[in-house]
């Protein structure tokens, strides 16, 4: 993807030297909501000293978004050339962590600044995570009897984790509060499939104050020795996205299932994130 800017010089002798960048729009951008849509808007600051930061408005469900807004720092000509313009990407979200869409470091001391300059900039690429497949849940929830329904319908595009191309996999539910394991739950094994389809549910009798994190971890059988992770996601507190977009519609609709598909994310990953968080 790419975003257009623009820059110039401003030499005026009552108000100093200026720099102004104009972020005009951006193209290509990828998807990161489930709609297959983004809400992008654009952070602008100068390294090293970070102490004037600026954002565009949020472009609503636009993955080739038309800001055309500008951004003055007021910053000594001879001071410029040490100094380094970033331009950082973000999908808007409501309920949780803004995800990064890119990021631009465009150092100013190879920029010609004598005029007005337009720009398209890539940002540098970036060797993409490897694909861990997607998991379909759905959650319901009764208040009145401390009930929450878990079940596990399908994966798809699982990677492979076997010689022959394949995997055998079973999924893991458990439910998490202040880092201790409360409950667990295991589907049936899938034999020599990357998509399988269970459509298990789990049943947790539990208050509403012992609910905090549900963490769901696909693994490949193996008969001969220890099961392998294929991939881990969590639902609740401390999620961002997706997992704590479903979460938030679990608790509006109660006793109403809701459906969600999940991208699996690397087991250590997770893992580390939730110590992080105390869950």
């Amino acid at each position: 993807h790419s975003v257009n800017i623009s820059g110039r010089r401003g030499r005026e002798r009552r108000r100093g030297e200026r720099l102004i960048v104009g972020i005009i729009q951006a193209q290509d951008l990828p998807a990161m909501d489930m709609g297959g849509t983004s809400d992008p808007y654009v952070k602008v600051y100068m390294l090293p000293d970070k102490k004037k930061k600026f954002e565009t408005k949020v472009q609503r469900k636009n993955l080739c978004p038309v800001f055309n807004e500008t951004f003055t720092f007021k910053i000594p000509y001879s001071e410029l050339g040490g100094q380094t313009l970033v331009l950082q990407v973000f999908d808007f979200d409501r309920f949780g962590k803004h995800d990064t869409i890119g990021e631009i470091k465009i150092p100013m001391n190879t920029v010609d600044l004598g005029h007005c300059v337009l720009k398209a900039r890539d940002p540098p690429t970036k060797t993409p995570p490897k694909k861990l497949g997607d998991i379909c849940i759905s959650l319901r929830y009764v208040p009145t009897a401390g009930k929450l329904t878990v079940n596990i319908m399908e994966a798809k595009n699982l990677k492979k984790m076997d010689v022959g191309g394949l995997s055998d996999p079973f999924v893991k539910v458990v439910l998490q509060h202040n880092g201790k394991r409360l409950k667990k739950k295991k589907t049936s094994v899938k034999q020599n499939t990357l998509n399988p389809y269970f459509n298990e549910s789990f049943s947790f009798e539990i208050p509403f104050s012992q609910i905090q994190v549900l963490v769901i971890t696909v693994y490949d059988y193996d008969k001969l020795g220890s099961n392998d992770p294929i991939g881990k996601c969590w639902i609740g507190y401390g999620a961002s996205g997706v997992g704590l977009r479903h979460w938030s519609d679990m608790l509006a609709n109660p006793r109403r299932p809701v459906a969600q598909w999940h991208t699996l994310q690397n087991e250590e990953e997770v893992d580390a994130a939730l110590k992080l968080l105390g869950v």
